[in-house]
């Protein structure tokens, strides 16, 4: 399963190219192809909406997704645990949205589609499993 995150979604929706979102693309015209899409995830991208006809097309692509809440105590107590890692080692995550991500793909085992640099060192550190194939 792929987890795909707010900033290809950002991409996906504002038109905006990058290969992060031709695999978005790709992935969403597969029937087989399994996106879940975490809460955190949702409200990242429908938060930014300016336009009333945009938030209604996003949200009817988003209602055939199986959206998954992302967060729990023992979720929280890991993913704080692995910032912490990180910190330690000299690294610093922007986002704590982004911490939570992370920290929720690396628990179900689920592969990370993304465009941000917050997620590099999960990757490289934590087990995070991102997608390989887009460079």
């Amino acid at each position: 399963m792929v987890v795909v995150d707010s900033s290809v979604w950002i991409d996906f929706f504002s038109g905006r190219d990058s290969p992060e979102r031709g695999v978005l693309r790709t992935l969403l015209s597969q029937a087989e192809a399994r996106i879940v899409l975490p809460d955190l995830v949702l409200f990242e991208v429908l938060r930014g909406f300016r336009s009333e006809r945009d938030l209604r097309q996003a949200r009817q692509l988003f209602a055939g997704l199986s959206v998954e809440p992302t967060v729990g105590e023992a979720l929280a107590q890991e993913a704080a645990d692995q910032y912490r890692r990180l910190r330690s080692l000299g690294f610093s995550v922007r986002s704590p949205v982004d911490a939570l991500i992370a920290s929720f793909c690396i628990d179900r085992g689920h592969v990370l589609l993304h465009r941000d640099r917050d997620f590099l060192p999960y990757a490289e550190h934590c087990g995070l499993r991102v997608w390989q194939a887009l460079h």
